[in-house]
């Protein structure tokens, strides 16, 4: 092949492309000469250029001044710290947090200090905060090679700023907010107390943060005792934490540190002959790091505590967790320890399925009175910050919906406890008992008590769909327009709902008809003591009223007493509620969940077991009220043990001739009494008034004897 030939042939078309398009081009030039300076383009483009720097000056600038800089040294101090509803400590965010154990600057060896200055920041001690003469150089690099390899030219301040505020993101809006943050951080603090609280918040790799913690996971010791060579291979880390650590990775860990120790002669913190001594030292490695995971100590409760947190304060995760925060909560230690003892205890629960897969299960315990979270457990696998099974898991709530969907709806529309309900077949939805049998009519108290379907469908009937679907809403539960059919009598849901959101609802009849939000956070504080958010009392919303919310508790009582929930019953104590069971539509007469929901007037308890998934190997045998029984007697039990145990102002639906007879017996038996004392009494009173009345007749007699002589003599 012949390149020259192509080459002169792909020239010579080329000039004569040129050549056709050279007078446009021309044309076009002069155009635009004659609209730039008419337009005065150069003066827009730079009158712009300035404007938005100036914008973008004037933003960075708010940022780093909003950014609580003054709270820094504080919060990475302190710990974030949970407290309980009696204001007592509940546990801290410190051991999943960006922290570890924080050491002044005197309990750091000096070798330390040395080896960080020489390789991150040799004009620490007299710069501003930032080093043009780094960031020009790391430009240069930057513009020669295409990457930021060899440093980022950003100071120990900078490098602060990020990991204490900042993303690792590696961006030029990053690199500006750094700046600016690192020019207030140095106006607010010392040189040392920014070496400090660098060298307690950085990452060295292995799950551990900060230079004390790290120091007792690589060498067994403090940061003060550390040797020479030994503080090289930590400060080495702080470029790759993940590279450089000598647990993962020894060979690249012993090469960072002897760069580190070239680094330190070369500027003037080691002599060579020394450094060189060193380099050929073998590395010794002792781990006697020991977290502190017993700090976490109520994970599923302060997962949601941080999830709420970031929600109502608008800080990020990393903030909540190592801002030294001090959270109140309606945590109740002594409820949320004994749902823990219950669900710890595997004997309670189903055996696995033929799969493995294992039946899980969540509980909650609410106050009703302030919609304060007191406890809870959201699975029996637990991840850190994973699945909430509480408040993240949308399940089919089965027969628990009744009392709301159906029978609140209809006590206000005027139907009592004691009317009669039909029981039988409809032609207009498919429905069966779980009994698959029906008793043609039952009192609305005992249809509550037996969870008998066709009744609740056929009173669903009777006060309309559209009201059952309105008040289901009012309650707090999340419907899909799919939802409006009969179905929702039963707990047939689109979506399904939580345990949180049942367990709110079923609040409702506890606190006389009043629904509070439900949440976890009372209070937060900044390391400081300033309040930054406060939900003493939660907003209410009125669902029903005093007498149908006590109606509904007479016939929800029966439920435990001699209903589906007798075998759940606490031991000597007085719970209304309400199970519920849905069908594995895989497995005939198989459960796929099963629930239990019990309250006092002092407590709500909304407990549920199930699988994940659903499917032909996941199903539960029998229903709620033999295999959630356990669980829900042990757990409320517990629960019940603790609570102030105010008793129900109303008597239990299902025992009403019963007491009633009971009641006029005892008034019978206590007349008896009274009258037997009072006929004495009468008696005694009698003769007395016998004796009194025969003396005024002797009285009356002689004064009537005196006034007739008188008159007519003899």
């Amino acid at each position: 092949m012949d390149f020259k030939k192509i080459y002169l042939s792909v020239k010579s078309q080329m000039v004569k492309l040129w050549q056709w398009f050279k007078p446009y081009w021309q044309k076009f030039r002069k155009w635009f000469k004659h609209v730039w300076k008419k337009f005065h383009l150069t003066k827009v483009i730079l009158l712009l250029t300035l404007t938005v720097t100036l914008v973008m000056t004037v933003y960075l600038f708010y940022l780093a001044k909003t950014a609580n800089i003054d709270t820094l040294k504080t919060g990475l101090e302190q710990v974030t710290t949970i407290y309980d509803d009696k204001n007592e400590e509940a546990g801290t965010l410190a051991v999943y947090g960006a922290k570890g154990s924080f050491v002044k600057k005197d309990q750091i060896s000096p070798y330390i200090i040395d080896a960080l200055i020489s390789t991150e920041d040799r004009r620490f001690y007299t710069h501003k905060g930032y080093d043009i003469k780094g960031i020009a150089r790391a430009a240069v690099r930057r513009v020669v090679r295409g990457n930021n390899s060899g440093g980022g030219g950003s100071t120990i301040t900078q490098q602060l700023a990020k990991n204490a505020k900042l993303s690792q993101e590696q961006t030029l809006t990053r690199k500006a907010k750094e700046l600016f943050l690192a020019i207030e951080i140095e106006k607010e603090y010392s040189k040392d107390e920014i070496l400090e609280m660098y060298l307690n918040k950085s990452y060295f790799g292995s799950g551990v943060w900060g230079v004390e913690d790290a120091s007792k996971k690589y060498f067994g010791k403090s940061a003060k005792d550390v040797t020479l060579d030994e503080a090289a291979v930590l400060v080495g880390i702080l470029k790759g934490p993940s590279i450089y650590n000598p647990i993962d990775n020894m060979d690249n860990a012993i090469a960072r540190r002897d760069t580190v120790l070239s680094v330190m002669v070369d500027n003037e913190k080691l002599d060579e002959k020394t450094a060189e001594d060193l380099m050929k030292q073998p590395l010794y490695l002792n781990d006697t790091y020991q977290p502190d995971h017993d700090s976490y100590r109520y994970p599923y409760y302060f997962d949601k505590v941080i999830d709420e947190a970031v929600r109502v304060t608008k800080l990020k995760d990393d903030d909540i967790s190592n801002g030294g925060y001090k959270i109140y909560t309606s945590l109740n230690q002594q409820y949320q320890q004994g749902i823990d003892a219950t669900f710890s205890n595997d004997s309670f629960f189903p055996p696995n399925a033929s799969d493995g897969a294992m039946v899980q299960g969540a509980s909650i315990a609410l106050d009703p009175k302030t919609g304060g979270v007191k406890g809870i457990v959201g699975g029996r696998d637990y991840q850190y910050r994973g699945l909430n099974r509480v408040t993240d898991s949308k399940l089919p709530p089965g027969s628990t919906m009744k009392p709301i969907s159906v029978y609140t709806p209809a006590l206000e529309a005027g139907y009592k406890p004691e009317d009669i309900l039909q029981d039988k077949a409809l032609d207009y939805y498919d429905v069966q008992n779980y009994s698959r049998t029906y008793s043609d009519q039952v009192p609305m108290y005992e249809a509550v008590a037996q969870s008998l379907n066709a009744p609740a469908v056929w009173l669903m009937h009777e006060i309309g769909i559209d009201r059952g679907y309105k008040k289901t809403e009012q309650f707090g539960i999340s419907l899909d327009e799919k939802d409006r059919y009969y179905g929702l009598a039963l707990g047939g849901l689109t979506k399904g709902t939580t345990p949180l959101s049942m367990a709110s609802a079923y609040s409702v009849f506890a606190n006389e008809g009043v629904r509070k939000d439900p949440h976890f956070i009372t209070k937060i504080e900044d390391p400081t003591g300033v309040i930054i958010y406060e939900n003493q009392k939660a907003k209410s919303k009125r669902v029903t009223t005093p007498d149908v919310a006590e109606e509904m508790t007479s016939m929800l009582q029966s439920v435990f007493s001699s209903g589906t929930g007798v075998t759940a019953k606490p031991e000597g104590y007085t719970i209304a509620g309400k199970t519920g069971t849905t069908e594995n539509v895989s497995v005939d007469g198989m459960s796929k969940d099963q629930w239990m929901i019990g309250y006092t007037p002092d407590i709500v308890i909304a407990t549920w077991i199930g699988f994940d998934k659903s499917g032909p190997d996941h199903f539960l045998t029998g229903s709620s009220g033999s295999n959630l029984a356990g669980i829900f007697k042990d757990e409320s039990q517990r629960i019940l043990a603790a609570s102030p145990n105010t008793p129900f102002t109303v008597k239990d639906a299902s025992q009403p001739e019963e007491s009633e007879d009971d009641t006029l017996g005892n008034q019978i038996n206590g007349l008896g009494d009274k009258v037997k004392e009072g006929a004495n009494s009468f008696g005694e009173k009698v003769k007395e008034g016998v004796g009194v009345l025969e003396d005024g007749i002797r009285q009356g007699i002689d004064q009537a004897g005196e006034i007739w002589s008188s008159l007519f003599g003899n």
